[in-house]
């Protein structure tokens, strides 16, 4: 039986971490764009990941980044972002259970919507440029 606790520990994040990236590491979808670009850097790619989401959940300041940049360059479009959204949401709930989890969703949807946003954006402004 799988006994669900909420998100409570750094050790939380690194499980929920390591058990969604390896679903994307395995997904017909993703798995090319994913490790193309991290290539055989997971460890460190992970550890940011880590840090990134206990500063979103946790509220310890350890991530210092621009998430969105490293992203505006890639090969992804809706479908892309709507699966990456269904392995996160898949994987926070089967592994937990509770207010933080809420939150880790609701963050990962609002990140997907906004990070879309933005490279359409960006789509439209290169075209408006070519044209």
């Amino acid at each position: 039986m799988n006994i669900k606790n909420d998100i409570h520990s750094f050790q939380d994040i690194q499980y929920l971490v390591n058990a969604f990236y390896t679903k994307v590491q395995q997904d017909e979808l993703l798995a090319p764009i994913f490790n193309n670009v991290i290539k055989d850097d997971w460890p460190k790619h992970l550890e940011k990941m880590y840090r990134f989401w206990e500063t979103l959940l946790l509220d310890k300041h350890t991530y210092y980044g621009a998430p969105f940049p490293p992203h505006s360059k890639l090969p992804i479009g809706h479908a892309h972002f709507e699966r990456w959204l269904t392995l996160f949401t898949e994987t926070v709930d089967y592994y937990f259970v509770g207010e933080r989890a809420e939150e880790a969703k609701w963050r990962a949807s609002k990140m997907a919507i906004i990070f879309e946003s933005k490279l359409n954006y960006l789509v439209k402004k290169h075209n408006e440029i070519q044209a």
